[in-house]
């Protein structure tokens, strides 16, 4: 098993990308924690993968604080961080979006993003031991008309991650950021939910033929998340990498 006995965090863990990497570390060996401010949900992923779990919002500094408490006092370390919490509302034009909905979508994409690596990193320090994996996404490296908030703060992210891995290089701890591609979760139901007005004709028909089946596997992106947080990518630091365009199986520790 690729990562047994590893103590991996999981934000945005109660659904979607983040509990399905969740149950791919546990069927690798980890130990993992998964987090969510959605109570119910976060109850019921919990059962089902038989993980531990807690409540937190990744913009709130004591709720950051518990979560990483927690994991150090029960566990004694933290190995890996994934920082799969997120969302991408508000959908629409800069003048019709709700500024505080933005604001939200930013904290939480951002900050949240930022919170748990700063309090996740003195454990890995300590221990010299870390693998943290940030998410991008569309509109990240590009212009992404009525998703402002979403690109914006994924695009910050992605400098952050740039910056970080440069900060903790000399600690043995890898710091990235992923592109998982389009893959139908909550995210891709609000953009048809906000319909083609508010999204765009692009935006809108990409978010149904995604959800209609054309869409890239959760098993790939798990594949994905399990390559980054293992021995396997030892020394891939500081890097942007794309589920379907990059050939990142190829990598090895010497990049």
């Amino acid at each position: 098993m690729k990562l047994s006995g590893e103590i991996a965090i999981i934000t945005g863990g109660a659904r979607g990308i983040g509990k399905s990497v969740a149950e791919a570390f546990v069927r690798e060996g980890a130990k993992v924690i998964i987090a969510s401010e959605i109570e119910d949900e976060l109850i019921a992923a919990s059962s089902e993968l038989e993980v531990d779990h807690i409540r937190t919002d990744v913009t709130e500094f004591d709720d950051v604080r518990n979560l990483i408490d927690f994991t150090v006092s029960k566990f004694g370390r933290i190995d890996i961080l994934i920082n799969a919490a997120g969302r991408q509302i508000p959908v629409g034009s800069v003048i019709d979006v709700d500024a505080e909905a933005w604001k939200k979508t930013v904290d939480i994409n951002l900050t949240g993003t930022m919170l748990c690596c700063k309090f996740a990193l003195k454990s890995m320090i300590a221990n010299r031991k870390g693998k943290i994996v940030n998410f991008g996404g569309g509109g990240a490296i590009s212009p992404r008309p009525n998703f402002s908030a979403y690109a914006s703060s994924k695009a910050a992210v992605l400098r952050f991650t740039e910056t970080l891995a440069e900060e903790v290089r000399g600690h043995n701890i890898d710091v990235n950021a992923i592109h998982p591609g389009s893959v139908h979760t909550k995210m891709n139901e609000d953009v048809v939910d906000a319909g083609l007005k508010k999204a765009g004709d692009a935006e809108y028909k990409n978010a149904l033929d995604v959800q209609s089946g054309n869409t890239v596997s959760l098993e790939q992106v798990q594949e994905f998340l399990i390559f980054l947080s293992s021995k396997e990518s030892d020394g891939l630091t500081g890097k942007t990498l794309y589920n379907v365009w990059d050939d990142w199986r190829s990598l090895t520790n010497d990049v």
